[in-house]
């Protein structure tokens, strides 16, 4: 268990200090950023898939057209979010990218109702209130919705409620997501060339190279992620994922010096409270049912 904890930190950390490395790549296009992601990811991972022998499952999900069909829109609110993220970040919302990741367990919750029929506990109820309260609160301060964390949040829920029913596990899943765009994202890289509006290649070797390992960016903290996954409960991660939105926000404020006001101080500290609620009353809960399962297990003398 312990050497599964020190995946899934890694795997937080690294998501939790990508701001920096989109920063190193402000002398590119959000889209050309994220077109280089999604041709280098595919490039990354088919090498994995290749040192592992692990191509059997491709054969057989091609055939199967709904299934391809799901890949194809997960695949499109990937790119999505992969877009707004590094527009985000890279025209100084930082703070407000990493909202939006504190955001989406919330959203996770709201869709598990909305489209799966789940039943909600009163803390979860409170939670969502509170948070949406906090979203309010900052919509009615600025004046306008926060739209980049509110589009995260969605596109990436969204992507997560698709995913739900994977017959693919997480490297196989992304590979095919990466497949689906790799002819789109390449075509495109190709017409920057061709407009003479690239980069890559003629900005600097340095810039050059850091397009070039966005794949790995990509790949290395979902293989972290994959591997705690199969190591730790759910519970536990479900804790350490705000360990990257964190990261995030103090890049943003400590290093980027991304204005907090007071304003932004009270929104977030509501959304705090309810991401706090929701964290405490789900480890509750899941002590109580653990102590049933095991108060069942055990005869009563």
């Amino acid at each position: 268990m312990k050497k599964g904890i020190f995946y899934a930190i890694g795997a937080y950390t690294v998501w939790g200090v990508l701001p920096i490395f989109w920063k190193l790549l402000q002398s590119a296009s959000a889209s050309e950023i994220v077109a280089h992601r999604m041709v280098w990811s595919l490039i990354f991972l088919a090498a994995i898939l290749s040192y592992r022998r692990q191509w059997q499952w491709l054969p057989k999900i091609r055939r199967n057209r709904r299934a391809m069909g799901i890949f194809a829109l997960t695949a499109a609110l990937l790119g999505t979010n992969w877009l707004i993220y590094v527009w985000g970040v890279n025209t100084g919302h930082i703070v407000e990218t990493s909202l939006g990741y504190f955001i989406n367990p919330l959203v996770n919750v709201l869709f598990g109702v909305i489209f799966f029929h789940e039943r909600l506990r009163r803390g979860q109820w409170l939670a969502i209130a509170i948070a949406t309260a906090g979203v309010l609160y900052l919509t009615f301060s600025y004046g306008a919705l926060p739209w980049i964390a509110l589009s995260l949040a969605f596109s990436f829920g969204f992507y997560g409620m698709f995913k739900k029913k994977s017959p693919l596990n997480a490297l196989e899943g992304l590979s095919l997501e990466m497949m689906v765009l790799f002819i789109p994202a390449l075509l495109y890289l190709f017409y920057l060339q061709g407009a003479g509006e690239a980069t890559f290649g003629h900005v600097g070797l340095m810039t050059t190279l850091l397009l070039a390992m966005t794949g790995v960016a990509t790949a290395i903290p979902l293989l972290f992620f994959a591997a705690a996954a199969q190591r730790i409960p759910l519970s536990v991660i479900g804790v350490l994922q705000y360990l990257a939105p964190t990261l995030q926000f103090l890049i943003g404020v400590i290093i980027y010096g991304e204005a907090f006001t007071q304003t932004r101080l009270i929104g977030f500290g509501i959304i705090w409270l309810a991401l706090f609620i929701y964290t405490v009353e789900g480890v509750v809960m899941r002590r109580k049912r653990n102590l049933a399962a095991l108060d069942k297990a055990v005869p009563r003398r």
